[in-house]
């Protein structure tokens, strides 16, 4: 069968695959649409396969909420120019709506759905054909449902999608002063990066772990080595609880108090008092891209030669 550009364009409309991708599952499949359409998803799995290996740590975060219910995602992509492409930033909007809807507990369940976009596909085959169109590896790195379980949640994005937050929070009465006390403290997680909402939530290991490397430091240095057992364990003391009020949400400094002392706790108890309630932080998410992941150095000029070459 001869091969229209009309059918390369139809196929092209359909998949979002190249035109002479296109052209070759047409021709392949002898012009049957829906033959090339599998032909285009079985090669864009060997191209996945074939991007794997490669270093997937730029991306965006996205945070969606619906009702009572939130999700925030992670997706990952190799360079930022891809991270910028609109196409790419419809697929994390996409993902986001399917995680804020999953019933997954962990990733392997959530690629085994079936796609919200397409029921016909799973969310990895979506994936793929996404790898396949784009030609960066790509990834579904995690994501993270919250309910809000009678409170309230509110979402900040920081960086057009660089970092995503999510807070929520006990608060008697969802008025417009609440609201804006929890999208300040949004911003503050997504400014500070707080590990924990309070001192009590930090596990005996960590403080433990941290105490021991704080003695190494000292043992290590002459100067504070030489000073009596009872001077290094205040030293110690002292920059355990230095350490905690920085990674600590309540115990940090408010980033908007005017006196540059006012703590978040104080902050919301402050607010507390305007609205004539309580507002509880009782959980937040905050995802940033690329977070801990080894990112690839870019030699453009090596880049370019190598092409040329």
């Amino acid at each position: 069968m001869a091969i229209t550009a009309a059918m390369v364009k139809d196929l092209r409309e359909k998949t979002g695959a190249g035109m002479m991708d296109c052209k070759k599952a047409l021709t392949e499949t002898d012009g049957n649409m829906d033959e090339a359409i599998e032909f285009l998803r079985k090669n864009g799995q060997m191209k996945a396969e074939k991007k794997a290996d490669r270093i997937a740590a730029e991306g965006l975060c996205d945070v969606i909420i619906d009702g009572d219910t939130a999700a925030v995602v992670e997706v990952n992509s190799e360079t930022d120019f891809v991270a910028k492409n609109d196409e790419f930033k419809k697929f994390v909007a996409s993902v986001a709506k399917q995680a804020v809807q999953t019933g997954a507990s962990d990733m392997d369940a959530f690629l085994g759905e079936a796609w919200i976009e397409d029921g016909g596909k799973t969310v990895k085959e979506a994936l793929v054909d996404k790898i396949a169109t784009i030609g960066e590896n790509l990834s579904i790195r995690r994501f993270k449902k919250v309910s809000a379980d009678g409170g309230a949640l509110v979402s900040y994005i920081h960086g057009g999608g660089r970092i995503a937050v999510l807070v929520k929070a006990e608060a008697d009465g969802s008025n417009a002063t609440v609201k804006e006390a929890l999208s300040n403290i949004a911003m503050q997680i997504a400014a500070l990066n707080p590990k924990y909402i309070a001192d009590s939530d930090i596990e005996q290991s960590y403080i433990d772990h941290e105490t021991e490397i704080i003695r190494a430091q000292i043992e290590n240095d002459p100067k504070e080595a030489a000073k009596p057992d009872k001077v290094k364990e205040g030293m110690i003391k002292g920059r355990i609880n230095k350490q905690m009020k920085e990674i600590c949400l309540l115990d940090q400094v408010y980033v908007k108090a005017e006196d540059g002392k006012q703590s978040v706790a104080k902050y919301l108890e402050a607010v507390g008092k305007e609205v004539g309630g309580n507002v509880k932080i009782t959980e937040f998410v905050r995802f940033e891209t690329g977070e801990g992941l080894e990112k690839k150095e870019e030699d453009f000029a090596a880049e370019v030669a190598k092409q040329i070459g």
